[in-house]
């Protein structure tokens, strides 16, 4: 309810601004798989390091449309978040500002359906650094795959509650091979393809096994 009182609010400011058509409903046939690398997991204090983003188009992820974008080093990157994603200050030295990151990626995605694997903590992330800036939070529509994944799961073997499932365990299940683990494009990839698992298949039953 508050996500879609404040995506109304936007839309009424920002309406004749410049980037309005991002209100626009989408009418198109693609979608974008995004994923964010910080430098934590607390959604209020985490920076962003690396942002991916994928197209997708009908049953194929267009890893020919991407987004693979590397950020300067924020103050926050610590040892604990290096071991993470893998991602140095020294990596970083040559990354883009966090305001020309947020402008390709708004380029980039435009007003598409998103996707993301718990999508929350992406938007979360993206949504604090976009407001001081653009005045807006994202006002696309979303699908998080790991709870699509989760309700599969629940109606095919008919029970009321299941433990959220991994990243890694969730891919392997649906037979889809894992891109780059814990970089951002990679990510984005893999969420896709589980996505589009998930549309023709379902989630395999493994009573059958």
């Amino acid at each position: 309810m508050f996500r879609a009182l404040r995506r109304a609010k936007d839309r009424r400011r920002h309406a004749d601004g410049e980037y309005g058509w991002l209100f626009h409903p989408y009418t198109g046939d693609e979608l974008v798989a995004i994923d964010c690398e910080t430098t934590g997991i607390d959604t209020r204090t985490a920076e962003p390091v690396s942002i991916g983003a994928v197209k997708v188009r009908g049953d194929r992820v267009l890893t020919s449309e991407s987004l693979d974008l590397r950020l300067k080093r924020p103050a926050s990157l610590t040892g604990d978040s290096i071991r993470v994603h893998g991602l140095r200050g020294v990596d970083l030295d040559d990354g883009v500002s966090l305001d020309e990151a947020l402008t390709t990626l708004l380029d980039f995605i435009g007003n598409r359906p998103l996707l993301g694997w718990r999508l929350d903590f992406d938007l979360a992330i993206l949504n604090r650094q976009l407001q001081p800036r653009f005045g807006f939070d994202l006002p696309n529509s979303g699908i998080d795959v790991a709870q699509l994944y989760h309700r599969q799961l629940r109606r095919s073997m008919m029970e009321p509650e299941l433990r959220p499932q991994r990243f890694e365990t969730v891919a392997e299940t649906l037979g889809v091979p894992v891109m780059g683990r814990n970089t951002a494009l990679g990510d984005a990839v893999t969420t896709a393809l589980m996505y589009l698992r998930l549309e023709r298949a379902g989630v395999p039953d493994r009573r059958e096994a």
